[in-house]
Parts: C-alpha cells; sequence; structure tokens
C-alpha cells in the first residue's frame, strides 16, 4: 500500500481472500484517500424525497463511487446523469438489499478487469491495518491446491510474526498445514475456516508428499491478537568478499515505521554499504510517499524529480498527482541515502501495489535487477472513501463505519509506463522451493543466495532448474 500521513494517499495491497495469489492470517486492504467535494445529489434539494434509513449506506456507496471510481464512465448506472433527482435515485438504491451487493453491482468486470476494489463495514479495523495493526495469529501464508485434486487445498508457512501467538508455538516457515478445526480446507470453504471471526484456530500439520499432503498428527491451537507489525522483519549487512551488501527484508510500505526504515539505511551508509538486496516477496503495497521515501534512500541524486505519476477517473482529474524523490522523513530528517545506481530487488506473485510501484519508478533512474517470480500486476491506485457528508473523517459518526475502498486511478514512472496487469517479469526468474524454504535473512534461503551469487559472481547458488518450486495459487 502506498500511504501519505498528510493527505492520505494509498496504493492498494493485493494479497486478497481468492485461490489466484497468495494470502496470509492477516487482512491486507490498502488505499488512495482524499478529502472530496460534495458529488452531484449528495443532499437532497427542497421537496425531494429523504433517503430512508434502510437505504442510507447505499445511497453513500452509489454517491461515493460515482464521485472516485476509476471506471465510472463505464458503468450505465454511475452515469453523472443517469438520475435526475434523488426520487430517481432512491428508487434504484431500494433494489440492493445491502451495501456490499450494490458495490458489487457497480463495479466493472470485478475479478477481471477491477480486481482490487473492496467496500468494509469497519473503517477502523482498516485503518489500524494500514499501518500494520492486524488482528491475526502472527502466522503468515500461502495457499495452494493439492496436486492430484482440484478442491483440497493446503497452506504453506512463509514466516512467523514476533511476539504472536505463532510464535510461541513449534512452528517454522516452510511447515505445510491442509485442516483447520479438524476440517480439510478447500477452495470452497478456507475462507470460513481461515478468516471468519473465531478467536481460536486448531490447525492440523501434514507433510508435504509431493503436493498431496497427508496428516502429521499435530495439531496446534492459536488465537488471533491484535498486533502491530513491523514491517523492517530483517535488516542487516552481508560481507562476501570486498562485497558489503545490504539485505532489508521489507513487508509493507507503512508510513508509522518511516524513521526506523530511515535509521537501517542509516546502519546501511555508515557501514559503507555497496551493494543492496529489497526483499519484497511478501510486501503487498503501501504508502505512495514512503515509497518516495525508500526510493531516495536507496539513491539520493535524483531529490525533487519526479518519481510517480497518478491519473485519476473522469470525475477527479483535477487531483492528479506527479510524486517526486523526497529526501525528508515526518519530523523534516534527511534520508539516508546510498547513492546506488543499482538495486536488486527480491520478488513474488505476492509482490503487489507499492512494492511494483517501486521496481517501476525507479527502472528509468537506475538499474533494478528483478530476482523471482512475476509480482501481482497492479496498476492501479485505490481511496479511502469514508460515509460522511464530504467522504472524509471528519463528519463520521458511530452509526457510519462503513467505508469504501475503490479503484481510483491508475499509477505510471516518469515514462508514464504502467505496471503489466500480469506483473513484473523478473530479470532472473527463481521460485522459492517447496522442499528448501530457508531461513530469512540467511545467506544460504534460496532467494536471497541466488542474488548474492549475481552480485559476487560467485556460481554459488543451486541451480533454480534441479528446484521443484510452487506454482502459485
Amino acid at each position: 500500500m502506498l500511504q501519505d500521513t498528510q493527505n492520505n494517499n494509498h496504493f492498494n495491497q493485493t494479497n486478497f481472500i481468492k485461490l489466484d495469489t497468495t494470502i496470509s492470517m492477516k487482512k491486507y486492504l490498502r488505499v488512495f484517500l482524499f478529502i472530496a467535494v460534495l458529488p452531484l445529489l449528495h443532499n437532497c434539494s427542497k421537496g425531494e424525497d429523504p433517503i430512508s434509513k434502510d437505504i442510507e449506506i447505499q445511497n453513500f456507496v452509489w454517491k461515493g463511487m460515482n464521485s472516485y471510481y476509476f471506471w465510472q464512465s463505464n458503468i450505465p448506472n454511475l452515469s453523472d446523469t443517469r438520475f435526475t433527482s434523488q426520487s430517481q435515485l432512491n428508487e434504484f438504491l431500494k433494489g440492493y438489499n445491502s451495501p456490499e451487493e450494490i458495490f458489487e453491482a457497480l463495479r466493472f468486470q470485478p475479478g477481471i478487469v477491477d480486481r482490487f476494489s473492496w467496500i468494509v463495514d469497519d473503517y477502523i479495523e482498516l485503518e489500524n491495518s494500514f499501518q500494520g495493526i492486524n488482528t491475526t495469529t502472527g502466522m503468515d501464508f500461502g495457499l495452494k491446491r493439492y496436486k492430484d485434486n482440484s478442491t483440497n487445498v493446503y497452506g504453506y508457512v512463509r514466516y512467523i510474526l514476533p511476539n504472536s501467538s505463532a510464535a510461541s508455538k513449534d512452528i517454522k516457515r516452510g511447515m505445510i498445514f491442509n485442516t483447520i478445526n479438524g476440517t480439510q480446507l478447500t477452495d470452497s470453504n478456507y475462507r470460513n475456516l481461515l478468516f471468519s471471526n473465531s478467536t481460536n484456530l486448531n490447525v492440523g500439520f501434514a507433510n508435504y508428499n509431493n503436493e498431496n499432503p497427508i496428516s502429521n498428527d499435530v495439531f496446534t491451537t492459536l488465537s488471533k491478537e491484535e498486533i502491530a507489525e513491523n514491517p523492517i522483519a530483517v535488516s542487516k549487512i552481508i560481507r562476501e568478499g570486498n562485497k558489503k551488501i545490504g539485505y532489508l527484508l521489507y513487508n509493507q510500505f507503512s508510513s508509522s515505521y518511516d524513521e526506523q526504515l530511515n535509521t537501517a539505511f542509516n546502519s546501511f551508509k555508515t557501514q559503507g554499504v555497496n551493494e543492496l538486496i529489497i526483499d519484497l516477496r511478501y510486501n503487498g503495497g503501501g504508502s505512495i510517499l514512503t515509497a518516495t521515501r525508500l526510493a531516495n534512500m536507496i539513491t539520493g541524486q535524483f531529490n525533487g524529480q519526479p518519481y510517480a505519476k497518478d491519473i485519476n477517473g473522469p470525475n477527479r482529474q483535477d487531483e492528479n498527482t506527479t510524486f517526486n524523490f523526497i529526501d525528508t522523513i515526518d519530523g523534516g530528517a534527511a534520508t539516508n541515502s546510498l547513492s546506488l545506481d543499482k538495486v536488486y530487488v527480491l520478488t513474488t506473485n505476492s509482490s503487489a501495489s507499492a512494492s511494483e510501484l517501486t521496481i517501476n519508478s525507479l527502472r528509468p533512474y537506475i538499474e533494478v535487477v528483478q530476482i523471482g517470480t512475476n509480482t501481482s500486476g497492479k496498476t492501479t491506485s485505490n481511496r479511502l472513501v469514508f460515509d460522511s457528508p464530504d467522504f472524509g473523517t471528519s463528519q463520521v459518526t458511530s452509526a457510519h463505519t462503513y467505508a469504501l475502498f475503490p479503484l481510483t486511478g491508475n499509477v505510471s514512472n516518469v515514462n508514464d509506463l504502467l505496471v503489466p496487469t500480469i506483473g513484473l517479469g523478473p530479470n532472473i526468474l527463481f521460485e522459492e522451493s517447496r522442499t528448501n524454504f530457508g531461513t530469512l535473512g540467511d545467506p544460504e534461503e534460496p532467494l536471497l543466495e541466488r542474488a548474492i551469487a549475481d552480485i559476487t559472481g560467485s556460481g554459488r547458488f543451486i541451480n533454480n532448474a534441479t528446484h521443484s518450486v510452487f506454482e502459485e495459487l
């Protein structure tokens, strides 16, 4: 997610609950937000029918989508001329039984063109997630279908959050699980089993068995707790010959942690790092402002130059924005810049949005060597739109906690190039192994090892063609 703490601009995080991408125990929702002016029909004119209680939220959904949605002109029912009065709009809204139902009806080719618009009934929980505060067991995972059964699903552990329920148990990266509360995971039940409001999950682990996991009779009960995750999961310096390689495993572009990010780069700078690996393999996005600061920490020689362009939908053209490289963080401290002309970035299909922006927007300026697999393919930006008269937070009440998370624009680099919808393809294709996940941050972890090998020219890495690799769902 790309997020600005002043004007609240965000890129969306894309690890949403579906089987064609990798997901985690955390709820991943990320946003763009601007305080809006009042749209057409937002208030009833004198003599108009009032908005009844049963369609108040539906009314908000229509007006929010009309005002912000990137594909507003592609949806006839969102046209500025579709309704000539609030009375007409009221009659239309009565045809939908819930806010969620009308929201889905107003999306443009959901799951095909629009893959990343959301509606939520609790904006506070959503805002917390932007800053890494989530209710979670602490077990971040991906999902895959069984090799011999297209309906059965298993999970694999990607990493464990510190100070979480999972961290207190003997759970390791790479472990396989296939049941929750005694029920086999399938492509029709995994959402309810893994993402319900239940505060406890009994996780049944399994042996890999050539992509057809078999229970190993190990069961662990995990509890969901509210945890603030520091996105700077690993920051270290790896010495290989005359190379001082900075390594950063960065899991979310969260503006709340910009100071810690700058501190990590201060360590890189003072210790003379001359190569840098940014690991975004599990980073679904975040703050645009944080992304521009990270870019300046990597470089430093392009301060003030255009970094990314956000082109909004038809009713928000006046809010089109160019984001420049930024050499300060909140509070005015200067970014600790390395002045590099080359950076390595590790990616998977879970690398999305602000992660993709970082690669795409740096490439016109420096060499970016992408190692891993294709990224998610999200070029679009989102905004958080609140259920209030001005769509902002100042007039939100406890009775109106719904918020929209519509796609609102396209974000390109300085050369107007967008991230392809199939994702950014790597310079060096290398997939995470099913049988050898390794330890994140360890120089012998296969994906990191491959990057180090390219930096040093050592050729010490295992040939990826010999690996049994994941086909991500």
